[in-house]
């Protein structure tokens, strides 16, 4: 499977995935930083509006090479934006939050969509209300507040690719916010690319040209 690596293995026992690559690739970026509670929320306002084109489709087709459903990965998906949120609220140094968010099971997929529009919103807001200081657990390294909210980007982006494609739907990360958060997550990645190819490049959705498809990938959590 190409899916999201085990990363939630301590959020949820179910959680499927192969393993991770090891080692450091480029130095951190002197750019400016960027507006992460920006990014997050146009990010997730583009794959909500793509999403809801699908609504009367078969959400019980696989999400694109994971071996989740396309409703299922809804469920992962939420889980993982609200637990940022939440582990930058509680700010653990050692392990995952103990509240573990679901979507309501006998939902329309339309409330589904809803729900991930709530996860996106609380992460943003926590995002953009807490110091850069702080630092909460994540077993891809201890992160800050734009570490997780670059995690948020990679996850809506990625699973939204997805559920696109086992849903037919034609669609593409928005460029910005991919390329701030390949920057902050992954160092070892290529140039030379559009940062939405990259983006999913980095987390094993596609090839590059002159590159194959990676079978196992991280991404780098601590700030650098």
């Amino acid at each position: 499977m190409n899916g999201h690596e085990d990363e939630h293995r301590d959020e949820r026992g179910d959680e499927r995935g192969d393993g991770h690559v090891d080692g450091r690739g480029k130095q951190a970026s002197t750019e400016a930083p960027a507006d992460w509670p920006r990014l997050l929320s146009e990010t997730a306002e583009a794959c909500l509006a793509v999403l809801e084109r699908g609504t009367d489709a078969d959400w019980s087709r696989p999400a694109g090479g994971l071996e989740w459903s396309c409703r299922e990965t809804l469920d992962h998906l939420a889980l993982g934006l609200v637990g940022y949120a939440g582990l930058l609220i509680a700010r653990p140094t050692d392990r995952f939050i103990t509240l573990l968010a679901s979507l309501d099971p006998q939902a329309p997929v339309s409330g589904c969509l809803e729900g991930i529009g709530i996860a996106s919103k609380l992460l943003t807001t926590t995002v953009r209300g807490t110091g850069p200081e702080v630092r909460a657990w994540h077993p891809w390294g201890n992160s800050d507040p734009a570490g997780f909210a670059a995690m948020g980007i990679v996850e809506l982006s990625m699973h939204t690719h997805d559920i696109t494609q086992g849903l037919g739907l034609d669609w593409t990360p928005p460029e910005a916010a991919s390329a701030a958060a390949v920057a902050r997550l992954f160092p070892e990645a290529p140039e030379g690319h559009t940062a939405a190819d990259t983006l999913l490049w980095s987390t094993g959705r596609t090839n590059l040209t002159g590159l194959p498809r990676r079978t196992s990938w991280q991404w780098y959590g601590a700030p650098r």
